[in-house]
């Protein structure tokens, strides 16, 4: 059996993803990034390893933040490129608009015919990241997916700034006042579907848009984005992993490239 590697190491948690020749997922993980995406990369090569994919027998591409530090990846290839090529795979569609919602940054990402043809990337504030969700119910002593349920049963209040300390401090205020967790988290959740729905504005969507990243499983982002957008946001159940699956295609790419070479013969 061939078999593919793709890892995204990402700001705040790292995705590993092992494809079988038929584009199966054989192995999904995911793990804390931590402060070393050097001593992350081993882990995740450990763990490999252990599970009986070793990185040095099988082609290995890295993605996301810490792409660079993956020492044994063959190759490292930009998030643009393995999200919109993951979520492709996973919703089985040439033409959509990739939504991922990262620790660090917010990707949308346009693919038209089974091409990248626009994209808009913000990594210059946490605002409307996973990140920001992670602080805010940090602030509330709330677990993120806790927030998010808690958030669809609040309303009536908002949160006016964009940055991140700044609404962290309207957040401490409100709890001061006495106000409920459920209309803060409702404050806090629509905080970054504006801010994600601004920032998707500049493109032109298309009819099928698909939201990726540790958010994806969240019914309310869900809702409350598809409202925001007046679409129809759809999400598969490994969509976290979309950019380790779009990394582990690019790898099997290389195995095919490198197979007359030798490089694999015998183990693949």
């Amino acid at each position: 059996m061939c078999f593919s590697i793709g890892i995204d190491i990402g700001s705040t948690s790292t995705k590993t993803a092992v494809l079988d020749e038929n584009g199966t997922p054989a192995l999904l993980f995911v793990q804390p990034t931590g402060w070393s995406s050097v001593d992350t990369a081993e882990a995740v090569r450990q763990h490999l390893i252990q599970k009986g994919y070793n990185p040095a027998l099988f082609p290995c591409v890295a993605t996301g933040y810490g792409r660079v530090a993956v020492p044994y990846a063959d190759k490292a290839v930009t998030e643009i490129t393995c999200h919109a090529r993951g979520a492709m795979l996973l919703h089985g569609s040439g033409n959509l608009t990739v939504i991922d919602i990262g620790g660090q940054d917010t990707k949308i990402i346009r693919v038209q015919n089974g091409k990248i043809i626009d994209f808009i990337m913000n990594d210059k504030c946490s605002a409307g990241t996973g990140r920001f969700l992670e602080i805010m119910a940090n602030t509330m002593g709330l677990r993120p997916d806790t927030l998010c349920d808690l958030a669809s049963r609040g309303g009536s209040i908002s949160i006016s700034s964009m940055c991140t300390v700044f609404a962290e401090s309207e957040v401490i205020s409100l709890i001061g006042k006495g106000e409920s967790r459920e209309n803060i988290a409702f404050a806090v959740v629509d905080s970054i579907v504006k801010k994600v729905a601004s920032q998707a504005g500049h493109l032109d969507m298309g009819n099928e848009v698909c939201l990726t990243g540790g958010l994806c499983q969240c019914g309310y982002v869900l809702q409350a984005l598809g409202t925001a957008l007046n679409k129809t946001i759809i999400a598969d159940a490994n969509g976290r992993y979309a950019g380790a699956i779009g990394a582990a295609l690019a790898a099997r790419e290389i195995r095919k490239k490198a197979a007359p070479e030798g490089r694999m013969d015998g183990v693949l």
